[in-house]
C-alpha cells in the first residue's frame, strides 16, 4: 500500500485568562480608559503580572489624570471580566483571586523629543516609532485568515466561555492548538487544506473532578465548536486533552504574564512575518499597532478581490514621518491578473497609509462600546474578527478595478 503523503502545519491560541493576555488586556484597558477621556493622549503602557502583583509601567501624556486608585480600579475591573472574580470553584493557592491583586504603577510622562515628531503643526501625524509590519491574509477560510489559527481559535472561545460560564468545572487559562493537515507543500502553497490532523487542548479543571470526566467534558465542546465537517472527523483526528492529567493551579500565580509575549497568537499564527513591535498597550500613533490594521486591510482586499491567493503586506516608517519608508505586497507566486510590482506600486500610488490617513480611516481615535475596545481586541486577537474597522472590505471596487 502506498504511504499517504502529509506537510502539517501548526497554530496555537490562547484565552484571555492566560497571563500574557490578561497583561495585553489590562494594558489595553488603560488605553481605552485614556483615548476616551482624551482622545489626543499618547500611551505605552506596559504590564507585567506575577503572583499577586499587577506593575505597570511606560509613558503617558494625556490631560486625563489618573491617580493610581483609577488604575488599581481598571486593573480589577479587567481581571474580573477575564473571569478571575473570586467566584470560582478554585482556591487562593490555585488561581488569582482579586481580593489579593497588589497594583503598582511605575508611568512617567512620555518624551517631549517623541511628541515634537508625531503632532505636526499641519495636523499630520508622524509615526510614534520606527518599525516594521507585516500583514496577511489567505484564502484558505472565509475571514481571509488561514486555517490552523482559525480553528484554533473556534475551540479555544468554545471552551473559555464555557469557562466562564460554568467556574465551578472549569478555569479561563486555557490553550488550544490545531495542526492542518495539507496533504502536500503544493497544497499548501496554494492554500487547500486536507484535514484537521491533531487537536490539543488545555482547560483547568477544579481537583475533584476526575480527569476522564474533565476530558468527555471538552471533548464534547470540541466535537460542538463548529470546525468544518470535512475538514474535522473525531474517529480520525489525533485528539489530547489536558495530556499531563491534572490541571488544576492556573493565573499569574502559577505562569507569570507580559505584555506582547503573544504576538503569533495575535496575528496570523505563524503562517506570515510579525513585525518589531507588540500592538498592546500603545496608543494609536504607534505603527506597531496602526501599520498592522492597514497592512491587515490591504491584504484581505487583494485575497477578497481575487488578485491572490494569499498575500503579505510589509509597511515601514522612520520615527516622526508620516508617509511610509516603504510598501511591500509579497503573493508568494499566487497572484491572478497582477504581478506583485504592480500590486505594490497600486497601493503606494491609492492609500496614503500615513498614521493620521489610518487613524481616520478605522476611527482608531474613537474606541467605544459601540464599535470596538483595544481591550476587547487584546482579548480576541488583533486581527481576523469580522467586526473589527480594519476587517471590513469596504474599497473591494478599487481593487478589483486596477
Amino acid at each position: 500500500m502506498e504511504k499517504q503523503t502529509q506537510y502539517l502545519f501548526t497554530s496555537e491560541v490562547v484565552s484571555p485568562g492566560h497571563p500574557d493576555k490578561c497583561a495585553d488586556i489590562i494594558a489595553d484597558s488603560i488605553v481605552d480608559k485614556l483615548i476616551i477621556a482624551d482622545k489626543d493622549s499618547r500611551v505605552a503602557s506596559e504590564v507585567f503580572v506575577a503572583g499577586k502583583h499587577v506593575v505597570i509601567g511606560g509613558e503617558v501624556k494625556s490631560s486625563a489624570l489618573l491617580s493610581n486608585k483609577d488604575y488599581e480600579k481598571i486593573v480589577l475591573d479587567a481581571l474580573a471580566k477575564i473571569g478571575y472574580d473570586g467566584k470560582s470553584a478554585f482556591t487562593k493557592e490555585q488561581c488569582l483571586h482579586p481580593d489579593d491583586v497588589k497594583v503598582q504603577v511605575l508611568l512617567n510622562q512620555q518624551s517631549p523629543d517623541i511628541n515634537q515628531g508625531v503632532d505636526q503643526v499641519d495636523g499630520e501625524i508622524g509615526a510614534g516609532d520606527q518599525g516594521i509590519m507585516f500583514g496577511f491574509a489567505s484564502s484558505e477560510t472565509a475571514d481571509f485568515m488561514p486555517a490552523a489559527i482559525t480553528y484554533a481559535r473556534m475551540l479555544c472561545d468554545k471552551v473559555y466561555n464555557y469557562a466562564l460560564k460554568h467556574n465551578q468545572k472549569l478555569g479561563v487559562d486555557i490553550k488550544t492548538q490545531v495542526t492542518v493537515d495539507y496533504g502536500t507543500k503544493a497544497n499548501f502553497e496554494n492554500c487547500n487544506p486536507q484535514k484537521i490532523h491533531t487537536i490539543v487542548v488545555s482547560a483547568p479543571s477544579v481537583e475533584t473532578m476526575p480527569i476522564e470526566e474533565v476530558r468527555e467534558l471538552i471533548q464534547g465542546l470540541i466535537d460542538d465548536a463548529g470546525l468544518p465537517p470535512h475538514m474535522y472527523d473525531k474517529k480520525s483526528t489525533i485528539i489530547h486533552i489536558n495530556p499531563t492529567g491534572r490541571y488544576v493551579n492556573h493565573s499569574s500565580l502559577h505562569d507569570s504574564g507580559l505584555t506582547g509575549r503573544k504576538l503569533i497568537v495575535d496575528s496570523f499564527g505563524g503562517y506570515a512575518p510579525i513585525g518589531g513591535g507588540a500592538q498592546s498597550s500603545k496608543d494609536y500613533t504607534k505603527v506597531d499597532r496602526s501599520g498592522l490594521y492597514a497592512a491587515r486591510w490591504i491584504s484581505k482586499h487583494i485575497v477578497a478581490a481575487g488578485l491572490a491567493k494569499k498575500a503579505t503586506v510589509q509597511i515601514s516608517y522612520a520615527i516622526g514621518v508620516a508617509r511610509p519608508t516603504s510598501v511591500s505586497v509579497d503573493t508568494m507566486g499566487s497572484y491572478t491578473k497582477f504581478d506583485d510590482d504592480k500590486l505594490s506600486q497600486f497601493v503606494m500610488d491609492t492609500f496614503s497609509l500615513t498614521p493620521r490617513w489610518i487613524t481616520q480611516k478605522f476611527a482608531l481615535d474613537k474606541p467605544s462600546g459601540k464599535t470596538f475596545l483595544y481591550a476587547d481586541v487584546a482579548a480576541r486577537g488583533q486581527v481576523g474578527q469580522s467586526d473589527y474597522p480594519w476587517e471590513k472590505l469596504d474599497e473591494l471596487d478599487k481593487f478589483e478595478n486596477i
